[in-house]
């Protein structure tokens, strides 16, 4: 089960509003859903993002800025249409030419598509995203993308997957509104 919210910080606190994402395709969509939500183009909008017990995203956008980005599980990420939308080749440090190199090389191990290899019994050690390139298992992105709205980087680290976002929400002073779209 997933759950989607944007987080517009106002003059008067914070506004929440649940979100469906089923028509953002990549990060430059959600960027601009973000824009979209705020009253004033120089508020800083939080994209909340989480698949229930598994991982949890935060995408930060401040005005025209590129988003900044912080995800709990990389590879629990990467298995969710969700999370790859999150994990863009820059974030996990991936070349995009080399990826679509690799693409061209897909099934010369002779298996059909989608068929696991016999010898790929640790599969679940790390996860591949688009290009077949392996995805990192734990966080990935901008730890202190909150530092200023008081989560530090340690903080955020050391949030469990189970009801980050809430914890998160509560130290924004969120709490209430966050809860309300829930």
């Amino acid at each position: 089960m997933y759950f989607a919210a944007l987080l517009a910080r106002t003059e008067d606190g914070w506004e929440a509003s649940d979100t469906e994402l089923d028509d953002v395709e990549t990060l430059d969509d959600l960027a601009d859903l973000a824009r979209e939500s705020s009253s004033d183009d120089e508020e800083t909008v939080l994209v909340f993002i989480e698949q229930e017990d598994a991982w949890f995203g935060v995408v930060r956008v401040d005005g025209e800025e590129d988003p900044r980005i912080f995800v709990s599980d990389a590879s629990a990420a990467a298995r969710s249409s969700y999370g790859e939308i999150l994990l863009t080749d820059d974030l996990l440090g991936r070349d995009p030419e080399e990826a679509e190199d690799l693409d061209q090389l897909t099934d010369l191990d002779g298996t059909e598509d989608g068929e696991p290899d016999a010898d790929d019994d640790d599969s679940d050690d790390a996860s591949t995203g688009s290009g077949g390139s392996a995805v990192p298992s734990g966080p990935v992105g901008d730890p202190q993308l909150l530092d200023d709205l008081g989560v530090s980087e340690k903080e955020l680290l050391s949030l469990s997957d189970v009801d980050a976002l809430n914890t998160i929400a509560d130290v924004l002073g969120a709490a209430d509104v966050l809860e309300a779209v829930r």
